[in-house]
């Protein structure tokens, strides 16, 4: 092994093994790509605790659901948070409902609630999505790294055996590279562990409000003439 005092970063990861610098790269990658994910869903789920709060104040305020319906009817989709989708669903199920013969109240409320339940469900996968990645990033990337830093300093070893007297200098720059690589996994956990506990309790909050709803809306729906 080549005995060098420049112990920069760059030159540490231009010098590193083929196999170790494999390992810098998907690491790099996918820090990246989780850092992507990390500011979509920040900016996703900011998005959806608005549109929740708007429509729960709009909803308590004005209780006339056929306007209500009518202003989600004319919204764009993109535009609609998850909450005035749920209370959609509900409503166009409840009529339709309603206008069949034959069909008691307690089946029009079980229709209803199915109908709101299955919106729920899609509205929920769709704001869990990525979150298994980042889940995927932090407990795996560490032992990535790892695997990088282990076969780095096999390398490091293997090259003192054609040095007479080993020191420090001979074997410290191969060390050096191959702990770059854990460094780099950690660097790509820790951000996304901490975005994913984040981002799982929001959107638990949300679903908390998501089934409260529900059932206060259904007791409306109930009191309909």
């Amino acid at each position: 092994m080549e005995v060098t005092q420049d112990l920069s970063f760059i030159h540490l990861i231009v010098n590193a093994s083929l196999l170790v610098q494999l390992v810098m790269g998907l690491l790099l990658l996918v820090s990246m790509t989780s850092w992507w994910y990390i500011f979509l869903k920040m900016f996703s789920i900011r998005r959806e605790i608005r549109l929740t709060s708007e429509f729960e104040e709009s909803f308590w305020h004005n209780q006339n659901l056929t306007e209500l319906y009518k202003h989600a009817n004319n919204t764009a989709p993109r535009e609609l948070g998850a909450l005035e989708r749920i209370f959609a669903a509900g409503f166009v199920e409840f009529i339709k409902l309603r206008k069949l013969h034959g069909v008691d109240a307690a089946a029009v409320m079980e229709g209803t609630r199915r109908a709101m339940r299955a919106t729920y469900q899609r509205e929920m996968d769709r704001l869990e999505a990525h979150l298994a990645f980042l889940a995927s990033v932090g407990s795996v990337s560490p032992y990535i790294g790892l695997f990088g830093t282990v076969w780095g300093i096999m390398n490091a070893f293997r090259g003192l055996a054609n040095v007479g007297q080993a020191t420090l200098a001979h074997v410290a720059p191969g060390i050096a590279e191959a702990l770059v690589a854990t460094a780099m996994g950690l660097f790509a956990a820790i951000p996304a562990v901490l975005a994913y506990n984040r981002y799982a309790h929001e959107i638990n909050r949300l679903s908390t409000r998501f089934e409260s709803f529900t059932e206060e809306y259904s007791n409306v729906l109930q009191r309909q003439p």
